[in-house]
């Protein structure tokens, strides 16, 4: 099955050269093209629709706010795709429930297999945008945050900040992936977090 996917740029010429380049390939489906957060927002709510590619710098709508209503209101994952790499928006769109956040000058490729591995459940960000998401102001209360896991919640916590999957933690943890969930579901709890990419993020900002 083909991953169903949205374009969301204001640029046109942008916006339809991600259409061509991701159209040639058999493993996605250009569900649609948008203009505008709020338009991204509408389909994905009439649609079904996988993963939502979002520029951040959008009208009605930008790629921040409407990757909050998309992760609330639909079963669709966000990808960040834009030109911008400011703090704020890159920490904003994961506390928003984002599960990517990629420059647009990667090569075709790499978008792709992006959106695949966000499909996937994984998170996905860039190098020169984790540098930015390290930020040790408030690693107090953090640190106090993460004494009060258990030893198996820091190990599932420490797996996830390197991307693993639930299966991939769960074989290298020994244990079964219904324990990893519930495992996730805890530290989602304890840390007061709505999502596994900002697990990572507080990880690493800590």
């Amino acid at each position: 099955m083909p991953i169903n996917i949205i374009i969301a740029d204001d640029d046109v010429l942008i916006r339809e050269s991600l259409k061509i380049i991701f159209e040639m390939d058999e493993r996605f489906n250009v569900v649609w093209v948008a203009e505008d957060g709020k338009e991204a927002y509408d389909i994905c709510r009439k649609k079904e629709i996988d993963v939502a590619l979002l520029d951040v710098r959008m009208p009605f709508l930008n790629g921040v706010e409407a990757t909050a209503k998309i992760v609330s209101d639909t079963s669709a994952k966000v990808l960040i795709l834009t030109t911008f790499g400011e703090d704020d928006y890159i920490k904003n769109a994961f506390l928003n429930g984002a599960s990517g956040y990629l420059l647009k000058n990667n090569p075709p490729d790499q978008i792709k297999n992006a959106v695949i591995s966000v499909n996937d459940g994984n998170a996905v960000v860039q190098d020169i945008v984790m540098e930015k998401i390290k930020n040790p102001r408030s690693k107090n209360n953090k640190e106090d945050k993460l004494k009060d896991l258990t030893l198996r919640e820091r190990e599932v916590v420490q797996l996830i900040a390197k991307g693993l999957t639930n299966k991939e933690i769960a074989d290298n943890l020994f244990i079964s992936e219904g324990t990893v969930r519930n495992t996730v579901s805890h530290v989602l709890g304890k840390l007061s977090l709505k999502h596994r990419t900002q697990i990572a993020i507080y990880y690493l900002e800590e």
